[in-house]
């Protein structure tokens, strides 16, 4: 079996990203008002509680506590992440502001506010052999610390676009997002086996809140009006931003490493979690930091970040492993074994897509 075929994203359309893709259209034609949007907006939010609660039962402490020897690619992954991609951000944002509605380029900021993905990422990680060990920490981590830094980094961000998040967003964090994974990680110690076996039912349940919350977001925004502005322009503009972001992340969480003389296995790990934003954890979040009436706008760059992270890392990812096997004095083909390893679902690892 070739390295190319390992990516599940190229035998295959992702399944989670076809149902947002739906749960969009279906808001567009469709949207939920009234009593059904109240409906949807009281199920959301005890779905994004139950979803952290889940993210805090299925972490082991101990595997993360392991992981983080490597100081230096844990940091680098955290300051790509909180630092070099909202420097990113800003600039695009401050370059495309003039042919965007603030919403849309509050959007580009929070989209480079957020955490890494976990699952994706690391089995990039894994067919591009790189650390996967620390892979599953760093994107864990991104993760947990996201819950403290995303809205932080948010109200710095976004005020002047109008859409920082109000004061009672940090209360929202706690009891929505906080507690939740706290009570999670404390159950963790009786509840985490069977969570972690019943590890691929319970991710149904994962990514059906964030379909809802895509469509709870957007069927707010379209009774709303804020849709009615946005041209085939500005989205075009949105995702040449998009595309901006994400190869400009690429070729300095490639490159950048070197300067501390990383090796390949470090510098694949810091591409693909450096690099990568997570649509599970964006979503959730977006819906309690911000106004309902503005949610739908904000999310829509992350919502046309995620396909393409997806895949340009697909075309990675297997072009870095044939390189590694080269190098090695091999053919840069790990069989059916390998393939099956690469794609599995990583222990211990926060989910998200």
């Amino acid at each position: 079996m070739s390295t190319r075929s390992r990516v599940p994203v190229l035998r295959r359309l992702d399944p989670f990203l076809l149902a947002v893709l739906a749960a969009v259209g279906a808001a567009l034609l469709l949207p939920a008002a009234g009593a059904v949007a109240d409906g949807f907006a009281v199920g959301t939010s005890a779905g994004v509680g139950l979803l952290f609660l889940l993210y805090g039962t299925r972490l082991r402490p101990a595997e993360a506590l392991a992981g983080l020897r490597d100081w230096r690619l844990q940091g680098s992954v955290a300051l790509s992440t909180y630092a070099l991609l909202p420097l990113l951000g800003l600039g695009l944002a401050a370059a495309a502001g003039p042919l965007l509605e603030d919403g849309l380029v509050a959007g580009l900021l929070f989209l480079a506010v957020l955490p890494c993905t976990v699952q994706s990422c690391v089995v990039f990680v894994s067919v591009a052999r790189g650390d996967v060990p620390a892979a599953v920490v760093a994107a864990t981590a991104s993760n947990l610390a996201g819950i403290a830094l995303t809205p932080l980094l948010a109200a710095l961000l976004l005020g002047a676009a109008g859409a920082a998040p109000d004061a009672s967003a940090v209360g929202r964090i706690v009891l929505q997002l906080l507690v939740p994974f706290l009570v999670g990680l404390l159950l963790g110690r009786w509840t985490g086996a069977w969570v972690r076996r019943h590890r691929r039912p319970l991710s149904v349940l994962d990514r059906a809140v964030v379909v809802a919350v895509v469509y709870a977001a957007f069927s707010r925004g379209v009774v709303s009006g804020a849709f009615a502005e946005v041209g085939t322009g500005e989205l075009a503009v949105v995702l040449g931003c998009c595309a901006l972001l994400l190869g400009a992340a690429l070729a300095l969480t490639w490159w950048l490493p070197r300067l501390w003389g990383a090796g390949r296995a470090q510098r694949t790990t810091l591409l693909f979690c450096g690099s990568n934003k997570s649509l599970a954890t964006g979503l959730p979040m977006a819906t309690v930091l911000f106004d309902p009436h503005v949610v739908g706008l904000l999310v829509l760059p992350v919502i046309v970040y995620h396909p393409l992270q997806i895949a340009v890392c697909s075309v990675l990812a297997p072009r870095l492993a044939r390189r590694a096997g080269a190098v090695d004095g091999e053919d840069g083909e790990d069989g059916e074994d390998g393939a099956r390893a690469a794609a599995a679902p990583v222990p211990g690892a926060v989910p998200g897509p």
